[in-house]
């Protein structure tokens, strides 16, 4: 354990759908206690972002605001320093949310999607922590977090919940152009967004299980019809505590979460020099 840094199994990344709400304290939820709040660290990959420790009941858990957007930090090394900081904090249990586009026609503003797969259309593929493990993504979103996310979206909202899809990763910050999403159409992706890549990797190598659930905001470039800014903006400020409850909901249900897969998908490198 690093001296300074607390000792926590669970962590939440907050993304846009809590960005504009002071989480988790402006859900007002009794058995929600912050604890310290405004937490830098030095990492290998410079100062992390400000992390808050709260309690929901009896569970530690760390928090940071979104995915890496800060000025003069890349979202490589940004996203570097989060993971470094979950892996000597001991975090086991990592939940994401934030804000997608609709690739597949199917989708609305204002659905919710927990998918189960991804691709990376990123071009940050060499972001680790180091070289020590082979990363198997067999299943790259754990299934008992998954499952929680399920089962907390339909008791806590009313808005049509979709189990599965594929989520592709971009860079972002701009949206894809009509092109782009055509593409990633054709790839078989349902949202697109710009967060869970390389999480979803730095995750596995940490060992630690890991799943989302997103909103979707807008309509991608070219499906249904233009999306409009100022859907946008009332989805990014109006359902904040929705996503916000809904994620203190999973944390109250999460055990040790110990069944499944996930510590298992991560192997010892075989590129060793030899001895």
């Amino acid at each position: 354990m690093t001296p300074n840094i607390p000792s926590a199994k669970y962590a939440i990344i907050g993304g846009s759908s809590t960005f504009s709400i002071k989480f988790p304290e402006s859900l007002r939820e009794a058995d929600v206690e912050v604890i310290e709040e405004g937490m830098l660290f030095a990492t290998p990959f410079g100062e992390s972002p400000p992390f808050k420790l709260f309690k929901v009941g009896d569970k530690s858990v760390l928090t940071c605001k979104m995915h890496g957007w800060r000025a003069g930090v890349s979202r490589a090394d940004a996203s570097r320093q989060i993971f470094w900081v979950f892996r000597e904090a001991g975090v086991r249990n990592i939940l994401v949310e934030g804000g997608v586009g609709a690739v597949n026609h199917l989708l609305n503003p204002r659905d919710i999607i927990i998918p189960t797969d991804y691709i990376d259309n990123s071009m940050r593929k060499d972001v680790s922590l180091g070289s020590d493990y082979l990363l198997i993504m067999r299943k790259a979103i754990c299934p008992n977090l998954h499952a929680k996310l399920l089962q907390a979206a339909h008791k806590l909202t009313s808005y049509r919940v979709f189990e599965r899809g594929i989520y592709a990763n971009t860079d972002g910050r701009h949206f894809e152009s009509p092109a782009e999403v055509s593409v990633l159409r054709q790839w078989g992706a349902d949202v697109v967004g710009q967060s869970i890549c390389p999480e979803v990797y730095l995750a596995r190598e940490i060992g630690a299980c890991y799943a989302g659930i997103y909103l979707v905001v807008n309509y991608a470039e070219g499906i249904v019809k233009d999306w409009e800014y100022g859907e946008l903006s009332s989805i990014f400020y109006g359902e904040s505590e929705t996503i916000g409850h809904l994620l203190i909901e999973v944390l109250r249900n999460i055990g040790d979460n110990t069944a499944c897969e996930c510590s298992d998908l991560r192997k010892p490198t075989l590129l060793k020099e030899e001895e």
